[in-house]
């Protein structure tokens, strides 16, 4: 049922709270990591076995190689547009990488910031609906901009175990130096812990089902994790301005994913836009080829309509909700910019739609999700860096700042770090 509600109605809420960790992934992401920490490449091959359907015994290489991934069998018009994405979002993510600054300190010394690439990660790609050469892109290609030498990607591979063809030229394409055919639980712990045949990664990023973000959060320490990613969200303002055909194809974008637990909000500025907009909506979702998805996230309440009495009150319904994508769906999109609070990634105006963002625009499409957005941001290639401060003082530096270290050190009672300072003025 697709409901038309008020801000701060009981649906409202009940929309809003959506579980981002279900207790059936947390254990079973608990049996299959522990398994992998003691018994390694023998359990990874099992639980491959026992979730993906692919039977690979101990002779099969769960390793593909990548001197056969070539162009071969892939349409022009394909190669044409993961050229196309690539470029666009490795420009994006050369261009918002954080450089190294420093300050003068007072007494003619130096501080500041500088950063370097991680040495190994993991990027995990979804393949269970579809095989995800998007989502190949909008990391590995981050990763390679970071100057990451060794990128390992994991993907499952059903029980042919044979992996898209599309998706490992994606792969290639955007940098990964190792490929897997590992998917689930197995391919976190395989990345976190390390086997006989790959070696561990510093950090994991990627998104995934319940079962992946369960496992990702329970590597995190072992390894660096991105961020909590799981269903698909999108949550669209409008005003009317835009047609109503264009903003149900939006909500239906989200809607077809698969996993039926996605989310997608409308909150509009009148009631007959809302039916409006709801008419649309039900009409589309008729001609999708995933319409069968569609109706599961319908069946689970995952379509709302809000009414607000304006953009203003609309804004905050979002902010609320917390949104994956967030479409400004407005006369004049951009100067609501600045009151957006909490949303992985905005599309402003009537010509950005979400999948835009999926596929080309340039920012990664790995985000936030369950309303980890309010405290968490997308990927972004200085996600595969590490930052360094440094601190370079001169003697005036030192003998300026001798008094504040050797009164902290005597409030905490650290005599060394009191004598570190003092000792260099005797």
């Amino acid at each position: 049922m697709i409901r038309i509600a008020k801000p701060g109605s009981r649906y409202v809420e009940q929309f809003n709270a959506r579980p981002a960790f279900p207790e059936e992934a947390e254990k079973a992401a608990r049996e299959v990591l522990a398994d992998i920490r003691v018994h390694g490449e023998k359990a990874v091959r099992k639980y491959v076995g026992k979730f993906e359907g692919f039977r690979c015994g101990g002779g099969e290489s769960l390793r593909i190689d990548m001197s056969g991934i070539t162009a071969k069998g892939i349409s022009r018009e394909v190669l044409r547009a993961l050229a196309d994405a690539h470029r666009r979002v490795l420009r994006f993510s050369r261009a918002s990488l954080r450089g190294a600054w420093k300050m003068r300190t007072p007494g003619g010394g130096s501080a500041g910031e500088f950063y370097s690439p991680m040495d190994r990660v993991g990027v995990y790609v979804p393949g269970g609906t579809a095989p995800l050469a998007s989502t190949a892109i909008m990391t590995a290609t981050l990763a390679k901009a970071a100057g990451v030498r060794e990128i390992v990607a994991c993907t499952p591979a059903g029980k042919s175990g044979e992996v898209d063809r599309v998706l490992l030229y994606a792969l290639k394409l955007a940098g990964a130096t190792e490929i897997y055919r590992v998917g689930g639980i197995q391919a976190i712990g395989m990345m976190a812990f390390g086997t006989e045949t790959c070696r561990k990664v510093q950090k994991i990023a990627g998104p995934g089902n319940a079962y992946v973000t369960a496992a990702k959060r329970q590597v995190y320490g072992y390894v660096a994790i991105d961020q909590v990613v799981g269903p698909s969200e999108i949550a669209v303002l409008t005003d009317g301005s835009v047609d109503a055909r264009w903003v149900a194809a939006d909500l239906l974008s989200q809607a077809e994913h698969g996993s039926g637990w996605e989310k997608s909000l409308c909150v509009c500025t009148g009631m007959e836009l809302a039916r409006k907009i709801r008419g649309e909506l039900m009409s589309q979702a008729k001609t999708l080829s995933r319409r069968e998805m569609i109706e599961r996230v319908i069946e689970r309440d995952g379509i709302l309509f809000v009414v607000a009495k304006d953009v203003d009150e609309g804004m905050e319904v979002v902010n609320r909700f917390a949104p994956e994508h967030f479409e400004l769906m407005v006369a004049d999109a951009l100067p609501l910019l600045r009151k957006v609070r909490s949303a992985g990634a905005v599309f402003a105006g009537a010509w950005t739609p979400e999948s835009a963002g999926d596929f080309a625009a340039g920012p990664s499409h790995v985000l936030p999700t369950g309303g980890a957005a309010n405290m968490f941001n997308g990927l972004t290639p200085d996600d595969f860096r590490r930052r360094h401060s440094f601190v370079a003082f001169t003697r005036k530096d030192l003998r300026e700042t001798r008094e504040t270290i050797e009164t902290f050190a005597a409030i905490e009672g650290l005599d060394a770090h009191g004598r570190a300072a003092g000792i260099r003025f005797q």
